[in-house]
Parts: C-alpha cells; sequence; structure tokens
C-alpha cells in the first residue's frame, strides 16, 4: 500500500511536471505571437524538430542593426535635405540682397555723375563770369585812358549788353578811385537813338554781366 502511494505521488508530480512545462510553452508561443517576447530563437530547435523555420539569434540581430541603421540614415539624410533647403533660402535671399545693393549703388553712382556736372557746369560758369568781368575791366581801364571821341567810336560798334556792361564797370572804377566817371560824357557823344536805348536798358536791367 505505502509502495503503491508513492507512485501516485510520484505520477502526479511528474503530470503536473509536464502541464508547467506545456503551459509555458504555449505562453511563450502566445506572448511571440503578441510580439511580447522573442520566442522563436529560444524555441527554434523545438520549430526544426516539428518542421518548421524558428529564428534565429543572427539573422535577427542583423536585421535589428540593419533597421536600426537605416532609421539612422534616414534621420541624416533627412537633415541634410533640411539642411541643403536652408542653405538654397539663405543663397536665394542674398542674390536678392546683392541685386537691391547693386541698384542702390548704382542709383547713387548715377546721383553722382549728376551732382559732378552740375558742379563742372557751375564752375565753368562762375569761370567764365569771372573773365568776362576781367575782360570787362579791362576794357573799360582802355577806353578810359583814350580819347573820349576815340572810345566812342569802339564803343558803338559794340553791342547793347557790352556798351552797358563797360559803362558800368567803368563808373565802379571812378568810384573806386574817387574819381570823376566819364560814362555821362560818352553817352553824350553817341547817337541820340542810340544813347537813348542803352540808358532805358540800363534803367531796366540789373548791374549783372549777362
Amino acid at each position: 500500500m505505502a509502495s503503491f502511494g508513492k507512485q501516485r505521488v510520484l505520477g502526479k508530480i511528474i503530470v503536473l511536471f509536464l502541464l508547467i512545462i506545456v503551459l509555458a510553452g504555449g505562453g511563450l508561443v502566445w506572448f511571440d505571437y503578441l510580439n511580447v517576447v522573442d520566442a522563436k530563437t529560444l524555441l527554434s530547435p523545438l520549430y526544426r524538430f516539428i518542421g518548421r523555420e524558428g529564428r534565429s539569434e543572427r539573422s535577427q540581430g542583423e536585421d535589428g542593426f540593419l533597421s536600426l541603421d537605416a532609421e539612422r540614415l534616414a534621420v541624416r539624410l533627412e537633415a541634410l535635405e533640411l539642411r541643403n533647403l536652408e542653405l538654397e533660402k539663405a543663397e536665394q535671399d542674398m542674390q536678392a540682397r546683392r541685386g537691391e545693393i547693386e541698384q542702390m549703388a548704382q542709383a547713387l553712382e548715377e546721383r553722382q555723375k549728376a551732382l559732378d556736372e552740375r558742379e563742372n557746369s557751375f564752375n565753368a560758369l562762375v569761370q567764365a563770369a569771372e573773365t568776362k568781368s576781367r575782360n570787362v575791366e579791362q576794357v573799360a581801364r582802355y577806353l578810359t585812358g583814350m580819347p573820349p571821341q576815340q572810345a566812342v567810336g569802339i564803343i558803338t560798334e559794340m553791342e547793347d549788353q557790352d556798351a552797358i556792361d563797360v559803362f558800368r564797370k567803368a563808373e565802379e572804377l571812378a568810384q573806386a578811385e574817387g574819381t570823376a566817371s566819364i560814362v555821362s560824357y560818352w553817352i553824350s557823344l553817341l547817337p541820340a537813338e542810340r544813347a537813348a536805348g542803352l540808358q532805358r536798358k540800363m534803367v531796366g536791367r540789373p548791374a549783372t554781366l549777362n
């Protein structure tokens, strides 16, 4: 009786042990199906025994590394693409800014040329006025030193404005030197019509050499 009882207990233990193994194996297969754990690698001998192909650690590791490298490479390529887009945008902005600067520089250059031309024209006018003033002064001094009849003969051949400029310059010189002006005497020696015209223009126009 005691021997039979021991056999029954031993049988129960074996049955329970086998049941635990079956349950553990079934749980591993189920968790592997759910992708919670990778049981195919651990049970690959059993899969091969029943005629199915198991997953080896080598192939899984290689696939994992390849997948990770591919992901890293994709991230780097995306970052490079974004960087390339940023560089292209910066280059476009720089080209646009350069075009604006070139237009501004061209406008400033044209404006400077216009200012230079105006300055040159003004300087030329000033120089011409100064030259004319010196020439008129020289003629006035020359005529003042001549006999009145001879001076009037020369004045008669002058244009009205040139004669007026000589008259005014002669009066200025006489006032500056404190002597009597001979202009009124010259006018009295001119033909009446010419003398009247010159006097009318002298009154109606400002004292300029233009």
